[in-house]
């Protein structure tokens, strides 16, 4: 087997440390995928993901699923008011919930491996989140790989670096690779004045615990 692949690439921390990681590591990453379902941070997220892209050199697709959009309930696809979380736990994860979202953007992402000849799709799934989101496991990325043997051809593997890394870990992973981390884009919302993540969204909340518990607070200066 060759170690070419695709990435799911929201622009956040995971997915772009992930195609860091990958990238730092042999792969040969030839294809971006990022969706767009209506969510709120569409335009920020695609945004961030393309000049990851153009740093790196990888191709960029952005797949539309309007229909996810429209049979989510959750807060990420509501506009208007700005997502704010006091704690982070079963609540928090409830309302920003999409149905089967990373089940779908893996089998889309594992169909464009099949039809290219791609071995690898990276997928930035964590042990922190894995910990509220069931998706995120090390259990779910083994099992889609499994049926992957069926669903495609090439049996397309899944490689999910960070999966037993917590996000201070991931922060401490990052400075390590020398990834900057001024493209990544990881806010629901629109930012705050003249910062770019508001820092009370759920994804902005586990950013900055993560930085808070790292090696290299300063960096809470660069989002917040």
């Amino acid at each position: 087997m060759s170690n070419t692949a695709a990435v799911l690439l929201s622009g956040g921390l995971d997915s772009f440390i992930s195609l860091v990681y990958a990238k730092n590591n042999g792969y040969d990453i030839k294809l971006a995928l990022t969706f767009d379902y209506g969510q709120r941070a569409a335009e920020d997220e695609i945004n961030s993901a393309r000049e990851i892209c153009r740093v790196y050199d990888i191709e960029h697709k952005v797949i539309k699923l309007p229909f996810l959009g429209e049979i989510s309930n959750s807060a990420l696809n509501k506009k208007d008011e700005n997502l704010e979380f006091e704690t982070l736990g079963a609540e928090s994860m409830k309302a920003v919930w999409v149905p089967n979202r990373n089940g779908l953007f893996l089998n889309i992402a594992a169909a464009y491996c099949d039809a290219k000849g791609y071995d690898f799709v990276i997928f930035g799934a964590n042990k922190e989140e894995a910990g509220t989101f069931s998706d995120n496991s090390l259990e779910f990325a083994e099992k889609i790989e499994e049926c992957f043997k069926y669903s495609t051809l090439k049996g397309v593997k899944v490689f999910a670096p960070l999966i037993g890394l917590m996000k201070e870990e991931i922060i401490n992973l990052a400075v390590d690779l020398n990834a900057d981390l001024k493209l990544l884009k990881s806010c629901y919302n629109k930012g705050n004045g003249t910062k770019s993540h508001c820092g009370a969204c759920e994804s902005c909340r586990r950013l900055k615990n993560a930085i808070l518990k790292s090696k290299h607070k300063y960096l809470i200066k660069l989002f917040f």
